[in-house]
Protein backbone atom coordinates (compact mmCIF):
# COMPACT_ATOMS: atom_id res chain seq x y z
CA UNK A 1 0.00 0.00 0.00
CA UNK A 2 2.89 2.43 0.60
CA UNK A 3 3.40 2.14 -3.28
CA UNK A 4 0.71 3.39 -3.93
CA UNK A 5 1.10 7.16 -2.25
CA UNK A 6 4.30 7.40 -4.19
CA UNK A 7 2.77 7.47 -7.84
CA UNK A 8 1.89 10.73 -9.21
CA UNK A 9 -1.21 12.13 -9.40
CA UNK A 10 -1.06 13.76 -12.67
CA UNK A 11 1.58 13.34 -15.60
CA UNK A 12 2.84 16.72 -16.59
CA UNK A 13 4.28 15.44 -20.42
CA UNK A 14 0.96 16.25 -22.14
CA UNK A 15 0.96 19.93 -20.31
CA UNK A 16 4.62 20.31 -21.19
CA UNK A 17 4.02 19.39 -25.03
CA UNK A 18 0.84 21.45 -25.53
CA UNK A 19 3.09 24.84 -24.24
CA UNK A 20 5.08 23.80 -26.43
CA UNK A 21 3.06 23.93 -29.50
CA UNK A 22 1.59 27.12 -28.14
CA UNK A 23 4.41 28.51 -27.88
CA UNK A 24 5.25 27.41 -31.65
CA UNK A 25 2.17 28.96 -33.13
CA UNK A 26 2.26 31.91 -31.07
CA UNK A 27 5.96 32.12 -33.08
CA UNK A 28 5.21 31.28 -36.32
CA UNK A 29 2.03 34.13 -35.97
CA UNK A 30 4.20 37.04 -34.93
CA UNK A 31 6.75 36.19 -37.68
CA UNK A 32 3.39 35.94 -40.56
CA UNK A 33 2.71 39.02 -39.14
CA UNK A 34 5.86 40.98 -39.67
CA UNK A 35 6.50 39.17 -43.20
CA UNK A 36 3.05 40.75 -44.37
CA UNK A 37 4.40 44.27 -42.77
CA UNK A 38 7.66 44.35 -44.64
CA UNK A 39 5.95 43.42 -47.78
CA UNK A 40 4.78 47.57 -48.60
CA UNK A 41 8.49 48.21 -50.47
CA UNK A 42 6.91 45.98 -53.42
CA UNK A 43 3.52 48.01 -53.45
CA UNK A 44 5.68 51.22 -54.09
CA UNK A 45 7.14 49.91 -56.76
CA UNK A 46 4.04 48.60 -58.45
CA UNK A 47 2.71 51.55 -58.66
CA UNK A 48 5.49 53.35 -60.55
CA UNK A 49 5.12 50.86 -63.00
CA UNK A 50 1.65 51.24 -62.99
CA UNK A 51 2.07 54.90 -63.65
CA UNK A 52 4.60 54.70 -66.59
CA UNK A 53 2.61 52.01 -68.28
CA UNK A 54 -0.98 54.42 -68.45
CA UNK A 55 1.59 57.29 -69.41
Amino acid sequence: MQQISYLPMYNFNNGVIMIIIFAIVCVALVCALFLMMGGNSNKKDNKEKQKQDYS
